[in-house]
């Protein structure tokens, strides 16, 4: 495998430039800091952060998170401060890794100075790990696609 090359043109190492990961390696911590996955968010201590799904009503109404608030992406910088408490720890949420809609929600929490974490994987990932989701006829749980799940799966 041919190295990845540094500004000057050499080849730089698995440490790259800088050491300890170089760029990447702080690129990827930093990410890291601002990320949680679906089974770390569901395991996650009660009342440790407040869950938002970013998406619009009609997926909401589909399904979602039980316990999430709902706050479409758009409406976070009119509406936040009236449902979620300055300086609460946030995670954000939208469909799944196919949509960015929880990206541009995590901004829009982080420009109003909140702590904030975006729940990678989404609601997609949520239900597949089978994990509880709430439609209008109440709390549904799925059995969870052994593909994807962390769950131990019974043979």
């Amino acid at each position: 495998m041919e190295k990845p090359m540094n500004d000057a043109g050499a080849g730089v190492g698995a440490e790259g430039a800088g050491g300890a990961g170089g760029a990447a390696g702080a690129y990827f911590r930093a990410k890291l800091q601002f990320e949680i996955d679906v089974m770390d968010a569901a395991d996650s201590a009660p009342g440790s952060f407040v869950l938002v799904d970013t998406r619009r009503q009609s997926s909401w109404d589909h399904g979602h998170i039980p316990g999430a608030v709902h706050l479409p992406t758009a409406e976070i910088p009119a509406r936040a401060a009236a449902l979620i408490p300055a300086g609460s720890s946030v995670v954000v949420y939208s469909w799944g890794p196919g949509c960015n809609g929880s990206t541009f929600a995590a901004l829009a929490f982080a420009e109003l100075g909140y702590p904030v974490r975006e729940m990678i994987g989404g609601m997609e990932y949520w239900a597949r790990n089978g994990l509880p989701v709430e439609t209008a006829d109440g709390v549904v749980v799925r059995p969870p696609d052994g593909l994807v799940t962390a769950h131990q799966l019974e043979p």
